[in-house]
């Protein structure tokens, strides 16, 4: 699969939400803030909002921890503005880096995003830097089990999936952004179990990855910054 990291945004998915569930839960809750605030409170008219409680499904976040997330963003329960902001550099190696944030403090953010990048990379670039070597599709993982993959990818592209791809416990489901609930919600009545869903920037091609530690440096600074939503590169999975 071109460009996607399979190793950062999979296995390092499932390592930190078995780490520290509050912390993702933390930085879900905030795209559901940015998404009510955006398009209103109403899932149904909202595709944002649709976007984001998919996720937070998918994560196994608990339905009330959504809807007093939707409801604090819509003033029912006091309210908090973030901003979405993202910032593209290059790592190690030359490898591209899309960092995702949302933020209520924008200084502060720009300094620990430009710090974590100067620290352990080449640097932050400018806006366009990078994002023309990716292609922003939804991505959707579901357990492998017993599923034939055959049988699998007939029916997910039945229902308007573009790509898919077999793991050793896992299938990839990729589709175009326009198409991500449609595909979503296909797949949650096909009775597939779904691991992770979202929207990703997929690279169209992959830079060969050296000096892994360095670049692990700065994968684990953009972790633990609250601010960061998502981060992603092209560098070669593992």
């Amino acid at each position: 699969m071109a460009g996607h990291s399979k190793w950062n945004n999979i296995k390092r998915t499932k390592g930190k939400t078995d780490a520290a569930r509050a912390k993702v839960f933390t930085k879900i809750g905030r795209e559901i803030a940015v998404a009510v605030k955006l398009g209103g409170s109403d899932i149904n008219a909202n595709s944002r909002l649709r976007d984001a409680v998919a996720k937070a499904k998918a994560a196994n976040m608990p339905n009330d921890n959504i809807s007093r997330g939707i409801k604090k963003a819509a003033g029912e329960l006091g309210s908090i503005n973030y901003e979405a902001i993202a910032y593209e550099g290059y790592a190690v190696d030359g490898i591209a880096v899309i960092v995702e944030t949302l933020t209520d403090n924008k200084n502060r953010t720009a300094a620990d995003v430009r710090h974590a990048f100067d620290k352990f990379g080449a640097g932050l670039g400018a806006t366009g830097c990078v994002s023309y070597m990716f292609d922003y599709k939804g991505v959707i993982l579901i357990e492998k089990d017993k599923l034939s993959e055959d049988e699998v990818l007939e029916k997910v592209l039945d229902i308007g999936a573009s790509d898919f791809v077999a793991y050793d416990a896992e299938y990839e489901i990729q589709c175009e952004q326009q198409n991500y609930q449609q595909v979503y919600q296909g797949i949650e009545k096909l009775g597939y179990k779904i691991i992770s869903a979202e929207l990703a920037y997929i690279s169209k091609s992959q830079v060969p990855l050296k000096d892994t530690v360095k670049f692990e440096k700065m994968l684990d600074a953009f972790d633990e910054n609250d601010d960061v939503q998502n981060v992603w590169h092209n560098a070669a999975g593992e």
